[in-house]
Formats: structure tokens, sequence, C-alpha cells
């Protein structure tokens, strides 16, 4: 019984967070999260912004959480609001934003360094492998520290978490989006979280 009432605590909760946010679409490619944000900052404060790629359509999506009700609301009026060539397409959410895992998050300053030269890449070919992602990276920008390359063969794409050497190298990385590797063009945004070792590999 007292897990029932639990659950029904943490439906509850979840219902308020779908209240205080819009979900956003028709987003141009080359708009990141702070400028999303950024549209929305008049409208109340904003708690979360998380910005969704399809790697099968030339646009994106996006989920932006108030601190109140009345911020969501009042983000509708925005609904055409021009951000890059597109109008953005402002919607009342019907989900909650995934709270990103705590776990993975950077735990003290070191690792807060290590986020900082750490770039996301989205939408890679699934033909390529980890030498070659490392290879691009390194000949575009500098030298590669750590890399872990993500996905499986059930998955249209792969994506790649990329640490460098030095922070400038990370910095040019983000100037990499919309360049082919292998047959598509990759997606490169700042990384939330440090380059964490794969357990698996680790035993191995």
């Amino acid at each position: 019984r007292s897990r029932g009432k639990g659950g029904g605590g943490g439906q509850r909760n979840n219902e308020a967070s779908i209240r205080r946010t819009v979900y956003i679409c028709d987003i141009d490619q080359n708009v990141t999260e702070e400028e999303l944000s950024g549209v929305f900052q008049d409208c109340g404060v904003v708690v979360d912004c998380r910005v969704c790629g399809d790697p099968n359509s030339a646009m994106r999506f996006a989920f932006i959480e108030f601190k109140e009700e009345a911020g969501a609301r009042t983000a509708l009026n925005k609904n055409g609001a021009v951000l890059g060539l597109y109008p953005l397409r402002v919607l009342p959410s019907r989900t909650a934003i995934v709270p990103v895992n705590n776990t993975y998050l950077p735990k003290n300053t070191e690792e807060k360094d290590l986020c900082a030269r750490t770039i996301y890449a989205a939408n890679i070919d699934k033909k390529v492998d980890k030498a070659d992602v490392k290879a691009f990276f390194e000949t575009l920008c500098g030298q590669v520290s750590r890399l872990r390359l993500l996905g499986d063969y059930q998955h249209a794409t792969r994506i790649a978490f990329v640490e460098f050497m030095q922070l400038e190298g990370a910095m040019a990385a983000l100037n990499c989006s919309g360049a082919l590797l292998g047959a598509l063009p990759i997606r490169v945004s700042p990384s939330k979280t440090p380059v964490r070792a794969d357990p698996r590999q680790d035993a191995a």
C-alpha cells in the first residue's frame, strides 16, 4: 500500500511538471539550447531546456520547463516567433522533461573542467568506427584524450562523447556541426557530462 501511495505522489509531481512545460518544434538545426531558452526568458524563470534532434529531419524539437505554470502559459504566446530561419511552434507539453541522471553529472571542479573539454556528437554514421571518429576530430580540432562511441545496429545512427586535451579543441569541435563524418552530417553540442569509463571495457 505504501508503494502505491508513493507512486501517486510521483504521479502528481509529474503532472505539475507537465503543466509547467511547453513543447517547441520546427527548430532550426543551428539553434542552441542557450539561444532557445533566451527567447523564453521574459515568460518566467526557465528551470530546464532540452533540445532533441531527429536525424531524419532538418528540424529539431525541444521541451522547456518553467518554475511556475504561468511561465508555460505565457510561453504559448511565443508561437510563431522566428528563431534562426524558421518560426517556432509552441504547444502545451504532454510529457515532463526526463531528468538528467545525476550519477553522470560532474561531481567536482576537476570533472567540470573535463566537461568543458568534452563535446557530444550525434547523428554519426553507424559504418564509422571509433578510430574514424577520433581521426576526424583530431584532424579538424586537436588532440583527443578520451572518446566513447555508443549505439548499436538497432539504431539508425550512433552518438559519441569526445574529450579533448585542450579547451580550444572542444571549442573548435562545436563548429563541426554539419560536417560529413562517413555519409552523414554530424551534430555537435557541449556535453553535460564528462566521459565516463565503460565498466565492460574496464572488466575486459
